[in-house]
């Protein structure tokens, strides 16, 4: 008969520190938004299943922007999601703390700023990563690849959500500059994308050599898996149109416009902010002056310029041809941006001249794309929110009822969180963003 010996007594578990890893410190928000950004929170502590920790936040500053209550953590396992519903306007300091088994615990801090309320805030979403928004193309998928004008950087964003870029191209090697090109208009021909920049003198009127410069991108993929190849650039565009415009008498005064010590945003200065193709063609590209006005006198007409060999400027380096200008009553305002769908439907973004503008009119406009019809208001849009509006992402059915737009604004120059800096000045790159609205057109 066999007798069992006594049990060996169980080992007691010994749980290690907790870790705690957050997807981003810094993290911006809105007042009254809809689908701000989230953090990932990743845990972990050996000894434990991660899915017995706890993840809270607690307010370690101005709890008047964020509190407590107003961070909610979802998620179990090893990665949770948190989000904060901002209360009020400027900067705070949350702790996120994990507690683990065995009375250990760990935290890190987020770093929050939150901006103010928007004019319906549930059309809008706030892309991260950079302020200076100057361009945007779909790429389709619901994603858009948006340019800034402070930079060379290209950056794909899913046009549903706020938060930072899906991924990002800067072709600068490439294109041979250290500085940006300041890029303000594109438009999309089958899998190219043309890229202009605004080809004027920079602020204080010195002439920027990387600013007279155009190229292409080639797109592959579509949505989040969306690549882009560079192409080819032309850098004589502003020499061709200067030439152009002494050839037939100096209509539009280029050459005055560009001239050492002559700033590009005022009524006779020389400023590119727009480009999409005639109607039908492949060939012929309108540019979209923010100015000169034509003629450059309060009131006058906004001004598109036809390069009628475009595709070829860029592909093989021809000297670029031009038509005749086309000159559009924007009742006093320029062109801000253009686009148009595969029905050959127009929208234009128009907006003052000035160089400190976000607090003038801004108003959508629809055309047919031919010199000699008058374009048709279908909105006007506001300007009391933080920016100045820059781009259109695509155009919609312009005869359906209720057609809706995204738009998206350059809010380098706004004091987004209240403490006077200007948002493309701020220190850390997740509090800089731009916004992206929709607005439904007027019958």
């Amino acid at each position: 008969m066999l007798i069992a010996g006594p049990t060996a007594p169980a080992q007691a578990v010994t749980y290690g520190t907790p870790t705690i890893a957050l997807s981003a410190s810094y993290l911006s928000g809105a007042v009254g938004a809809t689908g701000d950004p989230v953090v990932n929170v990743t845990v972990g502590q050996s000894g434990a299943d991660a899915s017995a920790l706890t993840v809270s936040a607690s307010a370690s500053s101005r709890a008047s922007v964020a509190g407590t209550g107003d961070v909610t953590v979802t998620g179990a396992g090893a990665v949770r999601q948190l989000a904060v519903a901002a209360r009020g306007r400027g900067y705070t300091n949350l702790t996120v703390k994990v507690t683990g088994l065995g009375g250990k615990s760990a935290t890190k801090t987020l770093y929050y700023a939150a901006s103010a309320a928007v004019q319906n805030p549930a059309d809008a979403r706030w892309f991260t990563g950079s302020a200076d928004a100057s361009a945007a193309v779909d790429v389709g998928g619901g994603y858009a690849v948006v340019a800034d004008d402070e930079s060379n950087v290209l950056r794909l964003y899913d046009r549903s959500r706020s938060g930072a870029p899906v991924k990002t191209w800067d072709f600068s090697s490439q294109l041979g500059v250290s500085k940006e090109v300041d890029i303000e208009g594109a438009t999309r021909i089958g899998n190219t994308i043309y890229w202009t920049g605004s080809l004027g003198n920079n602020k204080d009127g010195e002439y920027k050599a990387p600013r007279n410069t155009v190229f292409t991108t080639t797109v592959s993929g579509s949505g989040a898996g969306t690549q882009l190849a560079y192409g080819r650039s032309y850098k004589k565009l502003r020499d061709d149109l200067v030439a152009w415009d002494k050839a037939n008498g100096n209509r539009y005064g280029f050459a005055a416009g560009t001239a050492e010590g002559e700033a590009p945003k005022q009524i006779d200065g020389f400023n590119v902010e727009g480009l999409e193709f005639a109607p039908g063609s492949t060939t012929t590209a309108y540019l979209g002056f923010r100015a000169p006005l034509a003629p450059a006198v309060p009131g006058g007409k906004a001004l598109l310029v036809p390069v009628t060999n475009f595709d070829q400027v860029l592909a093989s380096g021809a000297k670029a041809a031009f038509g005749a200008g086309v000159e559009l009553d924007l009742g006093g305002l320029a062109v801000r941006d253009i686009r148009k769908n595969a029905a050959g439907q127009y929208l234009i973004l128009a907006g003052s001249w000035a160089a400190d503008d976000n607090s003038d009119p801004y108003a959508l406009y629809q055309w047919d794309g031919v010199a000699g019809h008058a374009p048709v208001k279908r909105a006007d849009l506001p300007t009391t929110d933080p920016g100045g509006w820059e781009a259109i992402v695509d155009v919609p059915d312009l005869a359906a009822a209720g057609a809706r737009v995204q738009l998206v604004t350059d809010s380098g120059s706004a004091d987004l969180y209240g403490d006077g800096t200007e948002a493309k000045d701020l220190s850390h790159a997740e509090w800089k963003k731009a916004r992206a609205a929709w607005f439904t057109l007027n019958p």
